[in-house]
This record gives C-alpha cells, structure tokens and sequence, in this order.
C-alpha cells in the first residue's frame, strides 16, 4: 500500500493500438444556437484545414430550435469525427465550450465559432505551435500587427476596445485580444484552471487567464474577422450585462456569490419600480395606503422577477407556463421575505431605537432569503 494511502494508478499501454483506434489529438470545440445553415460549411472548411488528421469535433447546442443538433447527429453517422453534445435547461457559450472541452479527451483543444467569422487556417499553425512548446495557449488575435475587426461598426468596435480595456484588470497587459473567441490550448491549461472557472457569459479566453493558478505562456496570431456565413449575431444587450458579471465574479466572487449581487442590483432597480408605482398611486389617485403598497410592491415583485429571469439567471431562463410557474413561487418567497424584512427591522430598532440600522438589518436578511429560497425553488430545478 503507498504510504500516502491512495491506491496505485495503472495506466494502460496504448502504444501497440493501431492508428484508426487511436483517440483524437485535436478537439474542435464550437457552441452553436441555431447555426444550422453553417454547419456543413464549417465542417468542410475544418476538412479542408485538417486534413485527415487525428482530430474531431464536438458541437455543443444549446437545445437549437433550428435543428441544429440534429442534423450534427446525422452528420456524425458518416464521419466519426463529428460528435454533438445538446444541452437542455442552460445556455451559454463559455459553459458550452466547458462542457465540451469536458466531453473530450483529447491533448489539445480549441474554440471556434459556427458562423465562419473566425479563421480556421489557422488551427494547423496553432497546433504546431503548441507542439513546439512555443506558448500554452495560441490566440488568435484582431488586434495584433495583421489583424482586422473586418467590417465592424463604430458602436461594436467601441464596445470592444471597453471590453478589451475593462478586462485589464483580468488579463495580462501584453495579450493584445484578451476578448477572442478563437484560441487553442494545452489539455493541462484547462484542468490547472478548470476549478475555478466562472463560466459566465461569452467570454471564456479572459476566464482561463483569469483562474490559471500560474501566469499563461501565450501567443496570438493575427487573423481578419470575417462577416457572418449565415443566420443571426448572438449579440445582444445583455451581452455587457454578462461581461460585467465575469469582472465581478473573477474580483469579488470568491467573498460574495456574483449571482447574489446581480439579484441586489436587480432588487435595487425594483425599489425603484415599487416608489414609480406607489407615488402616482397615492399623490394622484388617492388610492389608501395599503392597498397603493400591496399594488406597488406586487408590481415590484414581478418586475424582479421578469429580470432576474433574463439577467441573473439567463442560463436557465424559465419560459411557457414554467415562467407563469416560477413567477408565482417568486412572488410567495418574497413576500414571507417582507415580512421576515419587517420583523428584523422592528426588532433591531426596538433593541437599538436606531431605524437606518434597522433598516438596513432587515433588507439584507430579506434579501438573502429572497435570494436562497428562489435560487433554488424558482431556478434551481430547471437544469442548474
């Protein structure tokens, strides 16, 4: 028995394998929501950029009502390279492309999106470079000397250079696209980090740098970000929201749940909401009290709840009859969460006659228990 009292790890001898019975060396990881007019161009640009090497590739999809995973799955009957992974209940690309880096057990791994923006030429370049042991991990980089945003917008290229300033913070000075969605690795730079990962949002490269125990070996490559093959841009306004909730999440995240202050922030803008109803209701109608704070609150409770649905819990967002559903277990939780509020505010300022104190008392323990409670009835059973 070894003295540290694990049990011995027997590997297996795999040399004599054949080739064909050999696993890949490559993982293609790509995330797809409805891209199923791209799949069968990217694959052929994959063959075309690989060859018949030993390398696969897996497609994440995000239940695509397109059909997206089905017609992977056909695909894959004829070439064995081809696997598909369908999520349901959750959605994400940085989650999608942990799933699939999960899903996998080849060596080297990288990321690509389905839509053809990205250059696939260059994945034989980013290999052998992480072959030569160059770098850990291989970039590939719009803001390097021979790189092009393409035919971005003014607003988009703004966004970006934000991002890429914001993620400073994150992210070593010298990487020049810390926002790149294309980038290959080293198996071992994914599991060193993998524990730590936020897995928030889009934005996996900043992740990974974020959470690596040690500082990340890296080199980018330049490439020219093409226009979209086919179908529509994943882009939209609660794109910052979710870059905002990495930041967060790689800053504060290991003191305060970042999804706990989301649901503080949402829950602020509903006291907003509840005084925009209240004050009308009173001042103009002459509406009694009680009945203006049981409409006001009922108002603020609902909005909380529509936004926490889209924002702090985008990835498993409710829909049908399961938001009619959560939103009414929504509503019962906070509502014994105003009263719990009430009862600990009453009784710190009894104790202490201090009423900011009291206050204050009992909006964080309502709020916690607003935040427990529906974290786990309202969202926790719907996949996450």
């Amino acid at each position: 028995m070894p003295q540290n009292g694990h049990q011995p790890q027997h590997r297996a001898d795999l040399s004599n394998l054949p080739e064909d019975r050999r696993g890949a060396e490559l993982a293609v990881i790509v995330p797809t929501f409805n891209e199923q007019q791209n799949i069968v161009t990217l694959l052929d640009a994959l063959r075309s950029s690989l060859g018949d090497g030993p390398w696969e590739v897996i497609f994440v999809d995000d239940a695509s009502p397109d059909g997206t995973a089905e017609l992977v799955r056909e695909l894959a009957t004829a070439d064995r390279r081809i696997r598909c992974v369908q999520r349901f209940g959750r959605r994400g690309l940085s989650s999608a492309c942990v799933e699939g880096i999960l899903a996998s057990s080849a060596p080297y791994v990288a990321v690509i999106d389905a839509d053809l923006q990205h250059d696939e030429t260059l994945l034989p370049q980013m290999l052998e470079a992480l072959k030569a042991d160059e770098a850990e991990i291989v970039i590939g980089s719009r803001y390097v000397s021979g790189g092009d945003i393409g035919d971005w917008d003014a607003g988009r290229a703004r966004m970006s250079r934000i991002g890429v300033r914001l993620s400073r913070v994150l992210v070593p000075a010298g990487l020049k696209d810390p926002m790149s969605g294309f980038f290959m690795m080293h198996r071992s730079v994914f599991d060193r980090s993998r524990a730590r990962l936020s897995a928030i949002g889009f934005k996996i490269l900043a992740d990974l740098f974020a959470s690596a125990p040690e500082p990340l070996r890296f080199k980018e490559l330049p490439y020219r970000f093409r226009p979209r093959n086919a179908g529509e841009s994943k882009l939209d306004s609660v794109t910052a929201w979710d870059y905002a909730m990495l930041l967060l999440d790689k800053l504060v995240g290991h003191v305060v749940p970042v999804r706990f202050v989301a649901f503080s922030i949402v829950g602020a803008m509903g006291v907003a909401v509840h005084f925009a109803v209240l004050t009308p209701l009173i001042r103009i109608l002459h509406t009694p009290f009680m009945e203006a704070q049981a409409l006001a609150a009922f108002c603020a409770m609902t909005f909380n709840f529509a936004l926490n649905n889209s924002l702090t819990y985008r990835d498993a967002r409710l829909r049908g009859w399961r938001w009619l559903r959560g939103w009414m277990l929504f509503v019962l939780a906070c509502s014994v969460g105003g009263v719990m509020n009430v009862a600990v505010a009453s009784f710190i300022f009894k104790s202490y006659g201090a009423w900011v104190l009291g206050a204050l008392g009992g909006i964080v323990v309502g709020s916690m228990w607003n935040y427990a409670v529906t974290k786990f009835f309202t969202w926790g059973r719907s996949g996450t």
